[in-house]
């Protein structure tokens, strides 16, 4: 039986430019790891990238010990830190939210709290500002996905997220995610 794999998730920081994400990752394929989930974008003029990497221990100690290496190399703030595999929890429902609302403060914590205080976890999310045709309105969009504990009502958990979100004047979805 073969010996089962460790996991390493790695979270790089820094000035936007192109290479950052080829050379994250020849350090990574060189180890014989492999980069099993990612998360990559530009934040205002920085790069920004989290990795899952999964290889042998010993191989993921060696990328560990290349770190200072490859923060002074690309000019990177790295963060490293060892994980367990994502146990699968069969009674959490996937389900998709997308909101699109004027842009301003709070939005962001006030879906956060209203999942929170149902015990819904955010397990990924994107949000986005952008100017709405025609009229230049700033927008805010965000899309996130949710694990909903199977003993929740959903039709009640959306009449109730779509009062919320009405009386928050915004536009909203909530839909299982299919596939």
């Amino acid at each position: 039986m073969p010996a089962k794999n460790s996991h390493l998730v790695i979270s790089a920081l820094g000035r936007d430019r192109p290479g950052i994400v080829n050379q994250i990752s020849k350090a990574i394929y060189e180890l014989d790891c492999n980069i099993t989930d990612s998360r990559m974008t530009v934040l205002g003029g920085e790069f920004a990238i989290l990795l899952l990497v999964e290889g042998p221990w010993n191989q993921l100690a060696r990328l560990e010990d290349q770190v200072p290496d490859l923060e002074q190399r690309l000019d990177l703030t790295i963060t490293t830190k060892r994980t367990e595999e994502r146990a699968s929890d069969g009674n959490l429902l996937p389900y998709g939210v997308d909101v699109v609302a004027l842009d301003h403060p709070g939005i962001v914590y006030s879906l956060a709290t209203f999942f929170s205080d149902k015990n819904i976890n955010i397990e990924d999310m994107t949000t986005s500002c952008y100017a709405a045709a025609h009229t230049g309105t700033p927008m805010f969009s965000v899309r996130m996905s949710i694990g909903i504990p199977a003993n929740i009502h959903i039709a009640a958990l959306r009449d109730e997220f779509m009062d919320f979100c009405d009386g928050m004047n915004i536009d909203a979805v909530l839909e299982p995610i299919k596939g």
